[in-house]
């Protein structure tokens, strides 16, 4: 893999990457319904997120809905299957958009990244950081560093022994440190995550209590 290299440059990444299997990036041509998935898995855990992701494909026996199928579903048939009413809102306003505006994978395509999340964030529900997921994991971009992901600060307040008191220092430490992983941020972030997900338990510091 081609990033490895330019990553195993810092000693600290390197040690989390020799430890880890390879990542690799998928692209997902549907990115309507990728950001319907996002919206609805966004502040539940995996387990509960698959759940309700599957309940919604069911509402389309089981296809993957069209921006006019999801619009013209009743709101009372989205919360039925465990949707907020703010989810159930988002999910249908980027239906709309997708009608109104259109967020064809080569159109999305033929903008750089900060085009994308103006372009996306015009949607209700939709943010910043559910634009830079959709980057990383739809549109496979190999350079987005998604700093206000809380799993990233974590990650690296632990790694690189950040006293994140402050969360504007420890963002431009973040920023900082991510510089030399240009033009592959978007692994480093993957393999951030894998590293948080199975990081050793080891005796809580006046750091780790602050982050976590």
């Amino acid at each position: 893999m081609l990033y490895v290299a330019h990553l195993s440059k810092d000693k600290k990444l390197k040690k989390i990457i020799d430890e880890q299997p390879a990542v690799r990036l998928k692209k997902e041509k549907n990115i309507c319904v990728y950001l319907c998935y996002s919206i609805i898995s966004q502040q539940l855990s995996t387990k509960v997120a698959a759940i309700i992701s599957q309940r919604f494909l069911d509402l389309y026996n089981g296809q993957e809905p069209t921006a006019q199928q999801i619009v013209e579903t009743p709101v009372e048939k989205l919360r039925g299957i465990g949707m907020s009413n703010a989810k159930t809102n988002y999910v249908q306003n980027v239906a709309r958009f997708e009608l109104e505006q259109g967020m064809a994978f080569t159109k999305l395509n033929k903008m750089n990244d900060e085009e994308v999340i103006a372009y996306l964030t015009q949607i209700k529900g939709v943010g910043r950081w559910t634009s830079e997921m959709l980057l990383m994991f739809a549109l496979c971009r190999e350079d987005v560093f998604a700093v206000d992901d809380l799993g990233v600060q974590i990650a690296m307040a632990k790694i690189y022994k950040i006293d994140n008191t402050d969360k504007k220092q420890l963002k431009e430490k973040m920023i900082q440190l991510s510089n030399k992983w240009s033009p592959y941020r978007t692994y480093a972030c993957l393999h951030l995550w894998q590293w948080k997900d199975n990081a050793p338990t080891v005796k809580k510091s006046k750091l780790t209590e602050k982050v976590t």
